[in-house]
């Protein structure tokens, strides 16, 4: 991918900002959804947004899912944007919410997390049984790196299910990425934009499941480091935040895949330090590592303003697409 950033956007943050709140995410009109509901094994439900596009692709085409990233939705931008591209080519497309994120509170005592694998392989196992044509998959930060877990786990079982995955911003490393993002402008910005959606859910959760974590701990985190011990990681079965960090990080088995695999990262990404990515040595031979200079976090907008955001969802879809033939 050989992005480069328009003149009038310079630094992650302006890249990542604006792609994200004022940035065209669509060549036409916003892509419209249908929605069912999934019941879960434990009881529970997901939520996943089909695109409804005209005419309906054939049940043999290609699908293409999006698993988003933290407290994202099928509307986010990037979900729009590979939307866009996937009518475009006249694709099935796909965005299954992690739990609590559709706009419905989930029911168990338990929501998401960036190591959350085993659920994305339940997910990609429905999406198999309904769907006769090939699949592949690409997930956006948080949900990149759980989509790889989950590459990583099934090695050559993966093939079974889907042709090839991506993943785009991803903390591969979430150690590195979960420290930066607590420091300086990160802290003051991304931090609080966050935890502004996600301590009212885990409370609402608490008021679901009571004693399910301690309030006034969760209330008092100022960072997501904080808000990981109360919640994300006791909830999910780790000890504490390291323990889920240590575990849940894709990047030390990224050789492990046996599936063709993209990892797509700016080395401006404010989110994830460019020292932190994943090199050549740490993969196998079927990871393809993209790296550009500048693009920030799930940003990568191009054209004059107010530009937009299509570039990269057609380059990853395309290298994904490519796998398929």
């Amino acid at each position: 991918m050989n992005y480069i950033a328009p003149h009038w956007l310079p630094g992650g943050n302006a890249q990542t900002i604006w792609a994200s709140l004022y940035a065209r995410r669509t060549a036409g009109p916003a892509p419209l959804y249908r929605r069912s509901r999934w019941d879960t094994p434990d009881g529970d439900f997901i939520d996943v947004d089909w695109l409804a596009a005209e005419p309906q692709p054939a049940p043999a085409q290609p699908l293409l899912v999006l698993f988003h990233g933290l407290e994202g939705t099928s509307r986010s931008h990037y979900a729009e944007a590979f939307a866009d591209f996937a009518r475009m080519q006249g694709m099935a497309y796909a965005v299954p919410h992690f739990r609590g994120c559709s706009g419905e509170l989930n029911l168990a005592p338990r929501a998401y997390h960036s190591g959350d694998f085993e659920e994305v392989g339940w997910i990609l196992a429905r999406f198999r049984e309904q769907h006769a044509g090939p699949i592949i998959a690409v997930g956006i930060s948080l949900g990149g790196n759980a989509l790889m877990r989950w590459a990583e786990e099934m090695g050559h079982e993966a093939e079974h299910t889907v042709r090839a995955v991506a993943c785009v911003s991803s903390p591969l490393d979430l150690a590195a990425g979960g420290w930066a993002i607590g420091q300086g402008f990160n802290r003051l910005v991304y931090t609080r934009m966050f935890l502004r959606t996600m301590k009212p859910k885990a409370m609402a959760k608490l008021r679901q499941h009571p004693g399910l974590f301690d309030a006034e701990a969760l209330m008092a985190a100022r960072d997501l480091h904080a808000f990981d011990n109360v919640f994300t990681a006791p909830l999910h079965g780790f000890h504490n935040t390291e323990d889920y960090w240590a575990r849940a990080s894709a990047k030390p088995l990224l050789h492990q895949i046996r599936i063709p695999a993209l990892a797509v990262n700016a080395r401006n990404d404010p989110f994830v330090p460019a020292g932190c990515l994943p090199k050549a040595a740490d993969v196998g031979r079927c990871v393809t590592l993209w790296q550009p200079a500048q693009g920030g976090h799930v940003g990568f907008p191009t054209g004059r303003p107010p530009g937009h955001v299509t570039t990269m969802p057609q380059a990853v879809g395309q290298w994904l697409r490519q796998r398929i033939t």
